[in-house]
């Protein structure tokens, strides 16, 4: 199972906080996508940012590349720390 949590609180932060004080509709729509379901399914950390639309999004709310870096690499670890735990407390049932 994958984490996507800090890059979730990271986007709608920086949304809510933003001076335009983006909806996640105008948000979609600024990145250039019709509807806002890809954009409540970063924010509840359902998935992680598309590669394609980081840099975008990256400038649209005014997020540095190094938080945005720090975000999605805190996830990736935390994702692998859940797998490790998971397969070897796993391999020890089933040794």
């Amino acid at each position: 199972m994958r984490i996507f949590n800090n890059i979730a609180t990271l986007v709608k932060t920086k949304r809510i906080e933003h001076p335009e004080c983006y909806s996640q509709i105008e948000l979609a729509n600024l990145l250039g996508f019709k509807c806002n379901k890809l954009i409540a399914n970063i924010e509840e950390a359902e998935c992680n940012v598309p590669l394609k639309i980081m840099t975008k999004l990256s400038q649209v709310l005014n997020i540095p590349p190094d938080d945005f870096k720090a975000a999605v690499m805190k996830d990736h670890e935390e994702s692998l720390d859940l797998f490790f735990k998971k397969t070897f407390k796993e391999k020890i049932i089933y040794m």
